[in-house]
């Protein structure tokens, strides 16, 4: 049962600095580091290969998990992980000038990841503790929407800023570096907010851990592979996004490379602002979208034309990839489009998730399929980049393009419960 929450929470004070909190980070390991490694002159094979490892920590988030709950305080865990972030960019800006800044970054990139991983655990269970059922359904808008805002300014604004920066002074790493330090001070900031604000509710205290919390836990774990048909669940979960895997991590070298191979040849602000800036916008509205629809005619109804709409829409790179468009504003619509159907489908992956997850032991559950969801974006992607290397720009479009085959055949195998996610009147 609940405990009671007692103390008053204050929830505008720490819900949107907290969630922003948690996108900043994610977006730093997983975009702003192929960006930065692009900029840096690292190959895409490298860019795709390494940068994919660093999923792995959300990949094994679920068995770390209970440690949060079994040790320490959840707050304690907020606060010092965001310094543990705060000090890991600040040795990321210490390490991007030295000769070896590819390991050495890549190293500092993986103590964020993992922190930052755990970092989300600690937060979504704070959420649950500090405020009661209807604060918690009256701030999910708005946890996403800093969330999304906080996508903007790590995909959008420090890219642009590394952007801006490398064209004044001249120096790339310089540029680089600078940025890295801008969100350190941001994030040392943000950790000392919080040991300020964040409520402390009774009932943020360490879990009783004997050897019934141990058997416990496998029953919950043993419980999710359990369920009838479970290996169509899996893989669902590995392929729905099979195609977007490959595509993420080769959209950025694209729109920076030089026309001569293919590119686009758009500058680092450019991209700040066309894809981190609008194409997160049309990711947003698509998945508010998603949402909408969903909550009127349920997923069944709506699952095919979702399940379509995030694989479709990759056309456009094999248009810009061949006609390779001078026009900004003919790169961003087409970007935007894209952007647009990835977010309304993968609103359909999410509630499928939820459907999965729906029981006695939803939030592990939950957990065990995001962490599905992370390997199912780790493992294609780390030959991605190779794979384009090989066949030039068009054809690797081409070939992302029937990479969708995978999604849709496991879309095709499982059961949607009739009317799930349909808001009942």
């Amino acid at each position: 049962m609940e405990s009671p929450v007692t103390q008053p929470t204050r929830p505008w004070r720490w819900v949107p600095s907290l969630y922003f909190g948690e996108g900043v980070p994610y977006v730093v390991v997983m975009v702003l580091s192929v960006t930065m490694y692009k900029d840096l002159g690292i190959s895409n094979t490298s860019i795709a290969l390494y940068t994919s490892w660093l999923y792995l920590p959300w990949v094994i988030k679920p068995l770390w998990a209970p440690i949060v709950d079994l040790w320490g305080k959840k707050r304690v865990w907020i606060t010092t992980l965001q310094l543990v972030i705060g000090a890991s960019l600040g040795l990321g800006a210490l390490a991007v000038p030295v000769p070896f800044f590819f390991q050495a970054t890549l190293l500092v990139f993986c103590l964020m990841a993992f922190s930052s991983a755990t970092h989300d655990i600690a937060a979504d269970g704070f959420y649950l503790l500090a405020l009661d059922r209807p604060q918690q359904a009256a701030f999910v808008g708005v946890r996403s929407t800093f969330y999304r805002l906080a996508m903007i300014a790590g995909q959008g604004g420090l890219v642009f800023l590394a952007g801006w920066w490398a064209e004044r002074t001249g120096n790339v790493a310089g540029a680089w570096a600078g940025v890295m330090g801008v969100a350190a001070v941001f994030f040392v900031g943000l950790g000392l907010y919080h040991r300020k604000v964040l409520p402390r509710p009774d009932n943020d205290q360490p879990a009783p851990h004997g050897a019934e919390f141990w058997r416990s836990l496998f029953t919950v774990f043993g419980a999710f592979f359990r369920k009838p048909g479970i290996l169509r669940i899996l893989a669902l979960l590995l392929f729905y996004r099979f195609a977007e895997a490959q595509l993420l991590k080769l959209v950025t070298p694209f729109l920076l490379d030089e026309r001569e191979v293919g590119g686009l040849g758009l500058t680092t602000k450019h991209v700040g602002i066309i894809y981190g800036t609008y194409g997160v916008i049309a990711l947003t509205i698509g998945g508010l979208l998603g949402g909408y629809v969903v909550s009127r005619w349920g997923l069944r109804k709506l699952w095919w034309p979702m399940v379509f709409s995030i694989n479709l829409p990759n056309l456009v790179f094999i248009a810009l990839a061949t006609s390779q468009p001078e026009s900004t504003t003919v790169i961003t619509a087409a970007l935007a489009l894209e952007q647009l159907g990835y977010g309304f489908g993968f609103t359909a992956y999410l509630v499928y998730m939820m459907m999965v997850a729906d029981g006695p032991h939803k939030t592990a559950h939950y957990a065990l399929c995001t962490g599905f969801m992370a390997l199912g974006m780790m493992l294609p992607g780390m030959g991605a980049g190779w794979l384009q290397e090989m066949l030039g720009y068009p054809k690797f479009f081409t070939w992302i393009c029937f990479a969708a085959l995978p999604s849709l055949l496991a879309a095709s195998l499982v059961h949607i419960d009739g009317g799930f996610g349909r808001r009942q009147n």
